[in-house]
């Protein structure tokens, strides 16, 4: 093809073409590549826990392994997983779901993605409140709907308001997107804020996607609240969520998704002509995740909180940045405008982008620019490291823009 000027327009297809990279895949790359250089870069653009793998999870894949636990599995997840799903949505979010409510896949991003092609078709709108995990609106474009974006402010703790959500609302809503504890933001919405929004869609048509992956990261008296926990709401709620970031457990591939029978039937439908069954080895690992002693999970979601009071504290000390505390998660998506227009060393800021470049190329911090998450004048930053690294971080951010 190389005769055929431009063939990506030519041959490819109006919904790969309307999708964006990851911004927090190629910043993280373009990190590797310096580190791999022998840059010393401190990088805060991961959406990883820095912590390992409990060892009890590791054992039981390497027991796996030693039983020749290698093959195919039910398309939907084991029935051994799919029961330690079950007890972990009564224990700890308040949920009661069947096992045929369950189905296993290849992460969290395999469960939205099945979910909205399952639902979505050309013409649907899906609200998706800003700012929003990157694939949100990618995933949406997917599945051939229109993602109606609704901007949320700093005043408001990024959480968007019942007001908001009427005023988004039109006949061509399928689904309401909810994501909290979130990514990129931390914020957290509380019981009363949950309830509030569901009444405003309570009696409609409207799906709502409640993306819980962050659930048992929540700091100070905030606890998580489901809509599915609502009566009237069950049979609209579909709940993602995976082992990734409470288990630390992000290259093991494992999410979840709860919700109606006929739609879990649906995505065993895509999956099972897409990918199949979730990892073998990986799904034993996720039960003895599940099963095991909880008690890490408290450690280190201790531990973040404590990374989290000193990175709010430094952030809201360095001038031109200004941040909400984030409650859930282990991210804080600090307001940079405030550099905006500004020269240092010689580069000037024009918008979050320059921001993270400038912070990257010149003083080795790696962080994610907002305009991915629908919020240019922010900056994501993932306390996801030890503390002597966030200290060395926000040392050098100081330095950048003194």
């Amino acid at each position: 093809m190389s005769n055929i000027l431009n063939p990506e327009e030519k041959y490819l297809t109006r919904r790969v073409l309307s999708m964006q990279e990851s911004q927090t895949m190629r910043i993280s790359n373009l990190a590797n590549k310096m580190k791999a250089e022998g840059k010393d870069i401190v990088s805060l653009s991961a959406g990883e826990p820095d912590f390992p793998t409990p060892d009890n999870v590791n054992q039981a894949a390497i027991a796996a392994i030693n039983a020749g636990f290698t093959r195919y599995t039910a398309n939907a997840g084991i029935p051994e997983l799919k029961k330690a799903i079950v007890a972990k949505f009564k224990r700890d979010n308040s949920l009661d779901f069947q096992e045929n409510q369950i189905i296993v896949s290849n992460g969290g991003k395999q469960t939205l993605a099945n979910t909205f092609l399952a639902l979505c078709e050309e013409g649907d709108e899906v609200i998706v409140p800003a700012p929003y995990w990157v694939s949100f609106p990618e995933m949406v474009r997917l599945a051939s709907a229109t993602p109606v974006i609704v901007h949320t402010t700093l005043e408001h703790e990024y959480k968007m308001t019942p007001e908001q959500l009427e005023a988004a609302i039109t006949p061509k809503t399928k689904i309401l997107v909810l994501n909290s504890p979130s990514n990129p933001t931390g914020s957290v919405y509380s019981e009363t804020e949950v309830r509030n929004l569901m009444k405003v869609i309570e009696g409609r048509e409207i799906f709502v996607v409640s993306d819980e992956m962050y659930d048992m990261l929540v700091y100070g008296d905030v606890r998580p609240f489901s809509p599915a926990r609502i009566p009237a709401m069950k049979d609209w709620v579909i709940v993602s969520n995976g082992v990734s970031k409470t288990y630390a457990m992000t290259g093991w591939r494992i999410g979840y998704l709860a919700g109606p029978k006929w739609l879990i039937d649906a995505c065993d439908k895509i999956q099972s002509q897409t990918t199949s069954n979730a990892n073998a080895i990986a799904q034993k690992a996720a039960v003895a995740a599940l099963n095991g002693d909880q008690g890490i999970v408290e450690e280190r979601r201790a531990e973040f909180e404590k990374r989290r009071d000193y990175m709010y504290e430094a952030l809201n000390s360095i001038p031109g940045f200004k941040t909400a505390l984030p409650m859930g998660a282990f991210y804080i998506f600090p307001d940079v405008s405030g550099v905006f227009g500004q020269t240092f060393n010689g580069v000037v800021m024009k918008d979050s982008a320059d921001v993270a470049e400038y912070l990257l190329k010149v003083h080795f911090v790696a962080t994610v620019p907002g305009d991915a998450f629908g919020a240019p004048e922010n900056l994501r930053l993932s306390y996801a490291a030890s503390i002597a690294s966030l200290e060395e971080a926000i040392n050098r951010i100081r330095r950048a823009f003194k």
